[in-house]
């Protein structure tokens, strides 16, 4: 039976990788007042917003809740089809336990369809790539319940490394302490962090200084990657495009074919990583 792959504007992808892949809005608000992202990256100005978090406004984020999946997905199901959600991950948002009740009432609603939430592990394009494979494995023909089994297979593949340049906006988000903020700040430490196995957020690496911190995402790359022909690389940034093209040159001296695309790192999550941030993603052999 077709399925229908659904994301969120937290998954990072530009106009040119929906294809088959239906977008949820985000919603957040700026000093209060909200505001919704509707998931069009080619859209987003993202200096414009990175500059409000450099300035100090306050941007504070919401989780997609379980009334706007039942809107989204009932009228679906009701023509025949079946449903498969790439979720940010469970460790930092409450978005997939969301998502998982809505499936669970769905399921219960149309018994013979089949709707399934994957767990990320991850945001941004961590998210875009499980979505670009789902959409892929539709459009090849397999069913829902085939295409959920290897994406889930595939999640623990799905790498994602990642540098801030500003420890505070993680410090806001309980990320890392206020000390460890205060510290690194003094001693220019730039910290290489991932999502874990269990989808939290924890540091594998810290180097002194940004040209450090690129060339260690580089290296995760050069430690994680699995050699293919074209493979694809996603490169994320907070308004550091400067930052992201060394970084796409590094990736090129490794694996010359590459296909890498890189865009501005969209405002849901990036509100919790701040300006400066610049983020690998890439299909790998284990986190």
């Amino acid at each position: 039976m077709p399925f229908t792959v659904f994301a969120d504007g937290s998954a990072n992808l530009p106009g040119s990788k929906l294809n088959g892949i239906t977008l949820l809005p985000c919603e957040y608000t700026v000093d209060g007042k909200p505001e919704t992202y509707l998931g069009n990256l080619d859209a987003f100005n993202g200096h414009e917003y990175y500059e409000q978090l450099r300035s100090g406004r306050v941007i504070k984020t919401t989780l997609l809740n379980t009334a706007m999946f039942l809107s989204h997905f009932t009228p679906l199901l009701e023509q025949g089809q079946d449903i498969i959600y790439i979720s940010m991950s469970s460790g930092i948002s409450g978005t997939y336990n969301a998502a998982i009740n809505a499936a669970q009432e769905l399921m219960e609603s149309f018994p013979d369809r089949f709707v399934h939430i994957v767990d990320s592990h991850g945001c941004g394009f961590g998210c875009g790539m499980l979505a670009i494979l789902a959409a892929r494995l539709s459009q090849q023909g397999l069913d829902a319940k085939e295409a959920a089994a290897r994406l889930d297979a595939e999640v623990p593949h799905a790498c994602q490394y990642f540098t801030v340049d500003d420890l505070n906006f993680l410090k806001r988000t309980g990320r890392v302490s206020g000390f460890t903020a205060t510290i690194g700040s003094i001693l220019n430490i730039k910290p290489i962090l991932y999502g874990d196995s269990t989808g939290h957020i924890v540091s594998c690496h810290k180097t002194r200084g940004r040209k450090k911190a690129i060339e260690a995402l580089a290296e995760k790359y050069r430690e994680k990657h699995i050699p293919e022909s074209s493979p694809e690389v996603y490169i994320s940034h907070g308004d550091c495009l400067g930052d992201a093209e060394t970084l796409a040159g590094l990736i090129r001296a490794i694996t010359p074919d590459a296909s890498i695309c890189i865009a501005q790192h969209e405002p849901f999550s990036g509100a919790h990583v701040g300006p400066g941030m610049l983020g690998l993603f890439f299909r790998g052999t284990e986190r």
